[in-house]
């Protein structure tokens, strides 16, 4: 399926912000009281969340954009890092009127709306960390992931990306069953992105930040609104048992484990699941029970 036809019934549109410039959103449910704010991985960008948005637009007014440096958002400044992610979601809250949110985050998205909910708590509602980074990395498989990732990322980097270094990447981020998601279309809209001059431009720095990761951790102990940890048994780097001793730092944190097969994207690997427990937790605050 294309991801135009996922997208049927979602604006996509730009908003300028003072610090950032042109950030591209896509959103759907406009009207609609609470407001979920979805975030793509690092090197993403906001068609990560084609088989979510309309879905969930039925209850809420759903959001989804490019970080800055990423997609088609600009690229006007030169350090890029969880911080810097922070205040662009909060100056796009501003700059849609938008007080209060649920913040679902996928990797760095989730990362960053762990440091987002920390810094500002009054505007979140919920907080949804979907296979996060920002938390220790505790596993000898961890630190091993890690390595590949940086390899898969520097060969989009240091050298021109092509379609097999872009492939690579991008089953680095689904369950080898998922593979088969992984279509021209997505492959080649990720490609032309990365083959942009201004992102070429700036993916050195945007990336020096996995170096960095320890140095932005999300202050767990410091989130004090309702959070959810959605996981899956196969992700990379921050394995089950990250996210556990993790889950235990944050007070009143709920657990929830992906029960089909899913790795980074359980968002668009498993997106019925993905959407049913999205809509419980920030409609109701409660997660289905999970075997994980």
């Amino acid at each position: 399926m294309s991801l135009w036809l996922d997208f049927l019934g979602t604006e996509i549109r730009y908003v300028n912000t003072p610090t950032y410039g042109r950030i591209r959103i896509a959103e759907a449910g406009r009207g609609n009281p609470e407001v979920i704010l979805f975030q793509h991985g690092l090197n993403g960008h906001l068609e990560a969340y084609a088989k979510n948005i309309v879905k969930l637009a039925s209850n809420f007014h759903v959001i989804a954009f490019d970080y800055v440096g990423h997609g088609l958002s600009d690229k006007k400044i030169d350090e890029y890092n969880p911080s810097v992610f922070a205040e662009q979601l909060r100056e796009l809250m501003d700059a849609l009127d938008i007080e209060k949110a649920h913040l679902s985050g996928e990797s760095l998205g989730g990362w960053v709306s762990g440091v987002f909910a920390a810094k500002y708590p009054g505007r979140v509602r919920r907080l949804m960390l979907n296979t996060a980074g920002g938390i220790p990395v505790v596993s000898d498989k961890g630190k091993q992931d890690m390595a590949n990732f940086m390899a898969l990322n520097k060969a989009n980097v240091d050298k021109t990306p092509t379609r097999e270094t872009v492939t690579a990447r991008m089953k680095w981020l689904m369950h080898p069953n998922n593979h088969h998601l992984l279509n021209e279309e997505l492959i080649d809209l990720r490609l032309r992105f990365y083959l942009a001059p201004e992102t070429r431009r700036v993916a050195p720095t945007i990336n020096a930040v996995i170096q960095r990761h320890d140095e932005f951790l999300i202050p767990l102990g410091s989130l004090r609104c309702q959070t959810l940890f959605l996981w899956t048994v196969d992700n990379p780097i921050h394995d089950l048992q990250a996210a556990r001793e993790a889950a235990a730092r944050v007070p009143g944190s709920a657990f929830y484990v992906m029960q089909g097969d899913a790795a980074h994207w359980p968002q668009y690997e498993l997106p019925d699941e993905f959407n049913a427990v999205t809509e419980q937790f920030f409609l109701h605050g409660t997660v289905p029970a999970s075997a994980g």
